[in-house]
């Protein structure tokens, strides 16, 4: 019996269920906004809804707590429609962006709000609720409320008060957004630990593509209202098919025809690539496999050889990133150092190459 199903049974609430966990079509129309989304997940998986601001990502959270009427599609947990049951009724627990902790109780009573809801007595649900905080780490803040506590201690009472009702979905918009640099690291380990414990279902919305990488088992990637790719942050790390998921984990994409070892692109220039294709494909080749001329380079070995122009630079990390326009639009990475002796500024001309090996081809 794992943690959670033993904690379920020894305060009286149901075991949770483990059943088929989440199957959902998700059509919300919202004047000209349309979201058609699939969303498909186990029980013990961990799904990260990623995409751009106004993608559709809270559309679909508030859709799946109830909170957003369906005008079509379907939504089952375990088998059940949850379609026109009130959100109060509903087997979900939610973690909001802002924790929405409530400002007159301690964070004991927070917690115990569900239980009490569903319910316990007084008693019960008290009891249930420190267990919560213990498990949390927070069992000396149980007196305090919301404005005594740390933004990652507002956000474990804010799980705790989610998981109190043994949901058999957890929702969790932007759990991390309100912390500081620091903090985030240390409640990111944090909450991936009582994640990887949870045996239903759970769904996490994010534009950040760190914490989606780290806490979930799968992406889904939405964009203007559609899923656009979905797999484990290591496929989608390693096969981006939108401009928007590239920028994310940092490549530069371009789609093609390939024939054997070089693929024309769609719009712009051939590039040679390691991999031999047939058919439409990728390409991608992070920003650190360019390298920057100002005159144009001689002999043959980049087989890559590009003009172009800078249109900006900004610090990366310890690095210069410059935009490039110009025969193939790309972006580069290198050091202060460097940048400095090509004498690189907005409107320099720069010849870019990238080596066939640096590349890589996979189909579209």
């Amino acid at each position: 019996m794992t943690q959670i199903e033993k904690t379920a049974h020894d305060d009286g609430a149901a075991p949770t269920p483990t059943g088929e966990g989440l199957d959902a079509r998700l059509v919300v129309q919202r004047g000209r906004f349309r979201l058609d989304a699939t969303l498909k997940a186990a029980p013990g998986d961990v799904v990260a809804l990623l995409g751009p601001n106004g993608a559709g990502k809270t559309t679909a959270l508030r859709a799946l707590a109830g909170l957003i009427p369906l005008t079509e599609g379907h939504l089952r947990l375990d088998g059940d429609s949850l379609e026109g049951m009130p959100p109060e009724a509903r087997p979900v627990g939610v973690v909001f962006q802002d924790y929405l902790l409530f400002p007159h109780l301690t964070a004991l009573d927070n917690v115990a709000f569900g239980p009490r809801c569903h319910g316990a007595t007084k008693a019960e649900s008290r009891a249930q609720a420190t267990e919560w905080l213990e498990r949390m780490g927070l069992a000396e803040h149980a007196g305090a409320k919301p404005r005594r506590l740390s933004g990652g201690q507002a956000q474990r009472v804010a799980l705790a008060r989610a998981l109190a009702t043994h949901p058999r979905l957890l929702l969790l918009d932007e759990p991390l957004a309100a912390l500081d640099a620091r903090t985030r690291l240390d409640v990111r380990a944090q909450l991936r630990r009582h994640l990887a414990d949870f045996e239903a279902v759970a769904v996490l919305v994010t534009h950040d593509p760190l914490d989606a990488m780290v806490l979930a088992d799968r992406l889904i990637v939405i964009e203007e209202g559609r899923v656009v790719q979905e797999g484990t942050p290591g496929d989608i790390a390693r096969h981006p098919r939108t401009d928007y998921i590239a920028h994310l984990v940092g490549l530069n994409l371009y789609p093609g025809q390939a024939e054997g070892h070089t693929v024309r692109l769609d719009a712009g220039p051939a590039i040679t690539t390691a991999e031999e294709l047939t058919g439409p494909v990728f390409v991608t080749f992070p920003p650190s496999a360019v390298t920057l001329h100002r005159d144009r380079p001689t002999g043959a070995s980049a087989r890559n050889l590009w003009h172009c122009e800078v249109a900006g630079l900004e610090t990366h990390g310890d690095q210069i990133r410059a935009a490039l326009t110009g025969e193939l639009p790309l972006t580069a990475d290198l050091t202060t150092i460097a940048a400095a002796e090509l004498g690189l500024h907005p409107g320099a001309a720069v010849w870019a190459t990238v080596k066939a090996a640096q590349t890589h081809a996979y189909p579209a």
